[in-house]
């Protein structure tokens, strides 16, 4: 019984010390996780399960894995009852931006520098801070971005213009194997379809790699090997100087 004690004992210590030390390290570790922070992040984990390994012996230490699962259950439930202890885990929003102005005294509470502030703004394509209302930094570490008002696109509503309903397309062939369930859920027949692959100059489905069918009705086929004779090229160059 010593040792399934040392378990849970031990267990627990390493499950403390990693949250402690992730709400240490703070938000940037999961918005901005460069090699660094990963190789720090890698090595924590691995320190911690080398401590009970070598502190546990026999088949005791397959125990401490289904302890730190059921740690995290409790710890997610707990949040999930008391607000309290979820600002205490997890943390709270932020504001770093406010009318296009930065808060830079919120920046150094969480040890964020400019650059990771500009490439987080890029990534929700704002390339001007003076476009920006409000900018969060939410507890999970990602940049949300409401644009001032003069600055957000026109949608159809704002042009009063009516929509028409568009869903998720569904697939009908895939790998050149026709989807029987959606085929039925969606009220065609065989014959429907090989009579839209006929037209289309296509005499064998297995030449079909995927096709889909928009909530407009309109049927996608993409055929193999039909790769255009061109295909621009996105890499860099590494002969232009």
């Amino acid at each position: 019984m010593n040792d399934l004690y040392q378990v849970i004992l031990y267990s627990l210590i390493v499950f403390l010390l990693l949250v402690v030390l992730t709400r240490l390290i703070g938000k940037k570790l999961l918005s901005q996780l460069t090699f660094f922070d990963f190789v720090i992040g890698i090595t924590i984990g691995t320190i911690g399960g080398a401590f009970v390994t070598t502190e546990v012996q026999g088949f005791y230490v397959l125990l401490s894995p289904i302890i730190l699962t059921l740690s995290v259950i409790m710890t997610g439930y707990i949040s999930l009852k008391s607000v309290p202890f979820r600002k205490l885990l997890e943390g709270e929003p932020m504001i770093l931006i406010q009318n296009g102005k930065i808060f830079e005294d919120n920046l150094k509470k969480i040890r964020y520098n400019i650059d990771d502030l500009l490439m987080q703004l890029r990534e929700q394509n704002v390339f001007d801070i003076s476009e920006v209302e409000f900018g969060i930094l939410e507890p999970h570490g990602k940049l949300s971005v409401q644009k001032k008002s003069q600055y957000v696109p026109v949608t159809p509503k704002d042009l009063n213009i009516s929509t028409a309903y568009k869903g998720v397309s569904s697939e009908i062939i895939r790998d050149g194997r026709i989807v029987e369930q959606n085929l039925k859920q969606n009220n065609l027949t065989h014959e429907w379809l090989y009579n839209e692959l006929y037209s289309r100059g296509i005499r064998d489905i297995g030449e079909v790699f995927l096709a889909t069918l928009s909530t407009q009705g309109n049927l996608y086929v993409d055929i193999r090997n039909d790769n255009p004779q061109y295909i621009q090229e996105v890499e860099d160059d590494d002969s232009v100087i």
